[in-house]
């Protein structure tokens, strides 16, 4: 039975194949496809597939500008070929493309944030606070998230204001016409505040190791330049750095709660107390020991004063 089920299916599925066949060929040449008014034969690149591909640099040259595809994009759709790059450089996106940036924008923000600012390092070191005291759900993790976000703010704030001030008010004047000015104005201001965390803390040799990964010569540090270094290798080594920061602070914060859990638990065993729960009797006097210190300020202030001032510097 097995063996006739097989042949049945192998002659309706030849027979499939040469009716599709059979059809191709008695329908004649492919009709073209319409891209908005301008019709597109099969096998031709579209005018937005060549946008992006444009967009795109070949491996080895300048970095990524996504300024400049957004505006390949806006140059491709029907109407775009009219607004110059010179006289508007923004004006060809259409109202839907425009919408479409608009929503991608609000659903990258957190990964934004995640990668180029302070907010991995609050985070991590704030969750590494929450389990060295041992309280399950306190604070919730919801308070959690929002000190660290707005801590991100305040720590970030000379930072935005110079993008502020040196991409957006220019390009809204008007002086600022095309997209690689304006991604270099708007991409200088956090390039700096990175490569001033990396320099507070040393950890230069996550930077070398993109570096050799991407076949740069690093062998020679010093006559390597930030100039050379581009977004694509600075934000993964700045990413590094910050984890291996935070995991520093981390474990300098459990050291005395780790000392507590171990003196209640020597007691408890002298004491031949063994069946009840350790945590339990530590936990009051940690929190004893995080108040009477004052805790919170302690360690917000330690991180607020952790992260160096971002200030416009040379290559």
């Amino acid at each position: 039975m097995r063996l006739a089920a097989l042949t049945i299916l192998c002659v309706v599925g030849l027979a499939s194949m040469i009716t599709t066949q059979a059809l191709a060929q008695a329908a004649g040449p492919p009709m073209p496809e319409y891209r908005g008014n301008t019709p597109v034969m099969p096998g031709q690149q579209p005018a937005l597939d060549r946008s992006i591909a444009e967009a795109f640099p070949a491996p080895g040259t300048t970095s990524f500008n996504p300024v400049s595809l957004l505006e390949a994009a806006g140059r491709s759709l029907p109407g775009g070929q009219s607004a110059t790059p010179s006289d508007a450089p923004m004006a060809a996106l259409s109202t839907p493309v425009t919408i479409l940036i608009l929503l991608t924008v609000i659903s990258l923000a957190p990964a934004i944030v995640l990668m180029t600012t302070c907010f991995p390092r609050i985070l991590i070191v704030l969750g590494l606070l929450k389990q060295a005291i041992g309280a399950q759900g306190v604070p919730p993790p919801q308070v959690i998230t929002a000190l660290a976000l707005f801590m991100t703010f305040l720590v970030m704030a000379p930072t935005y204001d110079r993008i502020y001030k040196e991409a957006v008010v220019p390009f809204n004047r008007g002086e600022i016409r095309d997209a690689e000015t304006l991604w270099a104005k708007a991409r200088q201001p956090v390039r700096d505040f990175m490569f001033d965390q990396l320099e507070a803390t040393g950890n230069w040799n996550s930077l070398y190791t993109v570096l050799e990964y991407r076949g740069i010569d690093t062998s020679d540090p010093e006559k390597l330049t930030r100039a050379d270094v581009d977004m694509v290798s600075l934000v993964p080594a700045f990413m590094l750095s910050e984890l291996k920061t935070a995991f520093l602070l981390g474990f300098r914060i459990y050291l005395p709660f780790l000392v507590i859990d171990m003196v209640i638990s020597s007691l408890l065993i002298s004491m031949s107390m063994m069946m009840l729960p350790p945590v339990l009797i530590s936990l009051p006097f940690k929190l004893l020991l995080f108040v009477m210190v004052d805790g919170w300020q302690l360690v917000v202030g330690g991180l607020l004063r952790g992260f160096a001032t971002a200030s416009p510097l040379t290559s």
